[in-house]
């Protein structure tokens, strides 16, 4: 097993249980001690686990509560999901990124590419994109703050997206369907969303297969505003039929298939 997928596999691990000892580890991967305690190192520098005495846990930038929990919430599939988004996206583009599990995920990654302009109204992905070598830009959207989430909401954030442009909006949501499109739980959640995707060029999805089919409560956009879905199985029936007549492009994460490339 390569590095990488070791080391994906261990943070996936450890957000699944919140804290693991190095013999869980190297059990469950099958690999030395001394290995898995390398690879926590490493991956402890990077911010994507917290050391402890004899193992690692889920750093404190997940914060308490709801959004620890959403974290540990399919983690190995949204894991998949933005180890594979981070390649369709480049070094100097500007990105909206709105507040989500699935998106911190994909925030962590951002480190690995440069010169990013990055707006967001969540503070744990302003944090997880954070590096001194990578020369991003950060804007902290603000506005009324909601700690539960440790983002901002309401009608100053969706004035201040509209004084930006970006190549890129890059949201997860609570479900997607065929009839409605994307959805979200929360109407501040989905208000920032939609003003996000106003002001872009193309909009990225990242969305576990858990959410296909499924009804929340707030439209976020329909299908033919999305250009391209990214997750770690392919839709089916009737939502995949729309996804490919809107030619919305859908990208199964740990894998080279990119299915229905959208012709916009």
């Amino acid at each position: 097993m390569k590095v990488r997928q070791r080391q994906e596999k261990i943070v996936a691990f450890v957000r699944k249980n919140e804290q693991v000892t190095i013999e869980q580890l190297a059990n469950w991967l099958g690999t030395s001690r001394e290995t898995i305690r390398r690879d926590v190192s490493e991956l402890a520098k990077n911010g994507h686990v917290q050391k402890v005495h004899g193992g690692a846990k889920i750093p404190e930038l997940f914060g308490d509560g709801s959004f620890r929990g959403r974290m540990s919430t399919n983690a190995g599939a949204k894991t998949q999901i933005a180890a594979t988004a981070i390649e369709l996206f480049n070094p100097g583009e500007t990105l909206f990124v709105v507040t989500g599990s699935t998106t911190l995920y994909f925030a962590e990654r951002l480190r690995e590419l440069a010169n990013l302009t990055i707006v967001t109204n969540s503070g744990e992905i302003a944090k997880a994109s954070y590096s001194k070598d990578a020369g991003h830009r950060i804007f902290l959207l603000g506005g009324e703050f909601n700690a539960a989430n440790n983002q901002t909401i309401g009608a100053m954030v969706v004035s201040q997206i509209r004084t930006f442009r970006a190549h890129h909006t890059v949201l997860t949501i609570g479900a997607l369907d065929d009839i409605t499109g994307a959805m979200n739980f929360s109407i501040d959640e989905a208000q920032i969303a939609a003003a996000m995707i106003e002001r872009s060029q193309s909009v990225t999805v990242l969305v576990d297969s858990s959410k296909f089919s499924k009804l929340a409560s707030f439209e976020v956009c329909p299908l033919n505003r999305i250009d391209r879905i990214i997750c770690e199985a392919a839709p089916e029936g009737s939502l995949r039929a729309a996804l490919d007549d809107h030619d919305v492009e859908i990208v199964v994460a740990g894998t080279d298939r990119s299915i229905a490339a959208s012709s916009r």
